[in-house]
């Protein structure tokens, strides 16, 4: 557990009095649930992540962070799998690489539903897991949640670098310390395609069916 008193400064924008944050995965917002829950942020989470494939996968990822949600009693709100509607928005865009115009426009779906479930419930602060990982670029992932946050009057999207005072490490703590399910790729088809395309050429095995070794014998039951 991290030092308390070094979030206990911790506070939203706005003087809002709750947040809305969205999820991507676990490992992703582990640190950020406990560094919330440590500075007595009323928030609830919401898992809107329609770019995961297959849906075996999707199911894996949103149980591994109910499961979390629910062991530090955070509310959680389970959104819908429209994965037809995602596949339709990043149509012409299978080519594009990572950080590319394809993670703009799925970053800009999951926001503007993110940003919508906020003005119709009354939060006027929402922020997300994403980009807490540095595989992901930053910048990228602030710019949809502002572009998506400017839809709604006095809705604000929370811009904070949860990768600074060792949110990075401490994600990779819970990780290890829940036994998270770990995914192998980022989470959309082309995302799959184009990991199994880089371990072929390592001479490692493909990712088959999602079933590796980080995920426990529980999930599958």
């Amino acid at each position: 557990m991290i030092n308390q008193q070094k979030y206990s400064d911790l506070s939203l924008p706005n003087a809002a009095d709750k947040l809305l944050l969205h999820s991507c995965c676990a490992p992703c917002s582990g640190s950020l649930i406990e560094r919330l829950s440590l500075a007595k942020i009323n928030f609830t989470i919401f898992f809107y992540n329609p770019n995961i494939h297959p849906q075996r996968e999707y199911e894996i990822r949103k149980f591994e962070n109910m499961r979390f949600a629910q062991k530090m009693n955070i509310p959680f709100i389970d959104a819908d799998y429209d994965r037809d509607t995602w596949f339709a928005r990043v149509k012409g865009l299978s080519m594009e690489p990572e950080r590319g115009q394809r993670c703009s426009v799925c970053f800009d779906m999951r926001f503007e539903r993110t940003a919508l479930y906020a003005h119709e419930n009354n939060f006027k602060v929402f922020a997300s897991s994403l980009g807490i990982a540095r595989c992901k670029d930053l910048d990228q992932v602030m710019a949809s949640g502002q572009k998506a946050a400017q839809r709604y009057p006095q809705l604000t999207y929370w811009a904070n670098n949860w990768r600074k005072n060792g949110g990075v490490e401490r994600m990779c703590e819970i990780t290890q310390c829940e036994n998270f399910y770990r995914q192998e790729y980022c989470g959309c088809a082309y995302s799959l395609r184009d990991a199994n395309h880089w371990r072929i050429k390592q001479g490692r095995e493909a990712i088959k069916n999602t079933k590796h070794s980080h995920f426990s014998s529980r999930h599958s039951k």
